[in-house]
């Protein structure tokens, strides 16, 4: 075994916790207040960083609706679509991309955690809800503090879902590491951790989806506490750099629909036959 030298660096630790003590949340609910005082009791620290489950963000703020509403709001809150499926109970799987950017099942409306009979709706700006609730635990525990806002999410490659950060206030997101060199000194040209969605990812782990815990806290990353950090938004590529902004289905009908239609007349009349 290789004993470390005393120029080798100390080893990354990362301690990440559920905060328990919040009750049901409804709507008017001053969540910025609510989650401050459960943070102060169960230890937060300045350097720390805090995940909130974008649902209780969306209960407090009221974007509750029956759930007989539910394919409207999709439509609703629809900027784009992506992709849809039929399932095999009838209905319809809709991946679009929301007014937040965000590409989602559903736009992010969400029937778990919630009353009979309702569904949620995404926050409108999460992260001017971010930015509120870390003014709040600033002035309850001190400063720095970051706030994430979280939902979770399905992947293109992968099966299952995580969540990710869908806002934010006083962290930064990506850790841009182009230009630096890694261990064995090769240049890094594209590298860029999404430190928020990971954060996102490792405090779902604590909170749980049927656990009651719909905050967790992390200790150990203040280094990316930064005040002037964009919020989440920054996150969503840009739609001229989406290589992927349709599904795999609508691609080739799309493609077909236009091979066909720079088709002449007469060659049109063949491919129809």
């Amino acid at each position: 075994m290789t004993e470390s030298s005393p120029a080798d660096p100390e080893p990354a630790e990362l301690r990440v916790w559920g905060i328990p003590g919040l009750p049901e949340i409804a709507p008017g609910d001053h969540l910025p207040s609510l989650i401050a005082d459960a943070a102060g009791r169960a230890g937060v620290e300045p350097g720390d960083i805090l995940a909130v489950t974008s649902k209780i963000v969306s209960k407090a703020e009221g974007r509750i609706i029956e759930a007989a509403d539910r394919e409207q709001a999709i439509t609703d809150e629809t900027f784009r679509a992506v992709a849809t499926r039929p399932r095999a109970d009838g209905g319809t799987t809709r991946i679009v991309q929301n007014h937040l950017g965000l590409v989602m099942a559903a736009a992010g409306v969400d029937a778990s955690n919630t009353a009979d009979g309702t569904v949620l709706l995404l926050p409108v700006d999460p992260d001017a809800s971010a930015a509120a609730i870390r003014v709040a635990v600033e002035a309850s525990v001190g400063a720095p503090i970051g706030v994430i806002i979280t939902d979770t999410a399905g992947r293109a490659w992968r099966e299952g879902q995580t969540d990710m950060a869908i806002g934010s206030s006083g962290v930064r997101l990506l850790d841009d590491l182009r230009g630096s060199r890694d261990a064995a000194g090769k240049l890094l040209e594209v590298t860029a951790p999404a430190v928020g969605d990971e954060i996102a990812a490792a405090a779902d782990l604590v909170k749980g989806k049927a656990s009651g815990i719909p905050v967790a806290a992390v200790r150990g990353l203040a280094r990316f506490l930064d005040d002037g950090a964009p919020g989440a938004r920054s996150l969503v590529r840009p739609l001229e750099d989406d290589m992927f902004a349709t599904g795999s289905r609508e691609a080739y009908d799309e493609g077909y629909r236009a091979g066909f239609s720079a088709h002449a007349p007469e060659d049109r009349d063949r491919v129809e036959e």
